[in-house]
């Protein structure tokens, strides 16, 4: 009986310095993992979608209610924004950075940040051939084309193609709740 005590004691401290261990780590590693994702995973579409500016969006990025705003400005005026949402394909969630342009309240066009979906099919959700269609689109009639809306979605991939537009209008969503927060921001700068 005593040596399964011992036993439960050795293991039981074992356990709880792995553990501690392992927070540690996590909070140590925390902002490098954070700069990674933003820098591999998000800064390339980040980027392509906010391409007309004067100032780096990943800097200067801000939270409103909760979610990450990326500015682009441009001669000191605040020219659009870009804002990352998720929503369901095919395989898991499909990542999409979403920019939009504040001034004439429409899309500056979408750049895919994650995606799990079938090589060669719904993968192709990340072409500039499908995410092209997204530039310069207005806020209204998201939809494809199947739903009653104007993006044509990918032959033989349609819950990829419906969860991207999914995502775009989620962003279109937040963008348009938290807009006057964002025009509000940057007015002060």
């Amino acid at each position: 009986m005593r040596e399964i005590l011992y036993m439960l004691v050795v293991l039981s401290v074992i356990c709880a310095s792995s553990g501690a261990l392992l927070v540690n780590l996590k909070q140590a590693t925390k902002g490098q993992i954070e700069q990674q994702v933003l820098t591999y995973v998000q800064g390339p579409a980040l980027l392509s979608v906010l391409e007309n500016r004067d100032n780096d969006p990943i800097l200067e990025r801000v939270k409103v209610k909760n979610v990450t705003v990326f500015p682009a400005i441009k001669d000191g005026k605040l020219v659009g924004v870009a804002i990352e949402t998720f929503a369901p394909g095919y395989s898991g969630n499909i990542g999409v950075m979403v920019g939009f342009d504040v001034q004439k309240d429409e899309l500056l066009g979408i750049g895919i940040t994650t995606q799990t979906e079938t090589p060669g099919l719904g993968s192709r959700v990340a072409d500039p051939a499908f995410t092209g269609k997204f530039t310069a689109h207005g806020l209204e009639s998201m939809q494809l084309t199947a739903k009653g809306g104007d993006i044509d979605g990918i032959s033989g991939a349609t819950y990829s193609s419906t969860g991207t537009v999914d995502a775009v209008r989620k962003a279109i969503e937040v963008y348009q709740s938290i807009k006057p927060e964002i025009t509000q921001i940057w007015q002060k700068s």
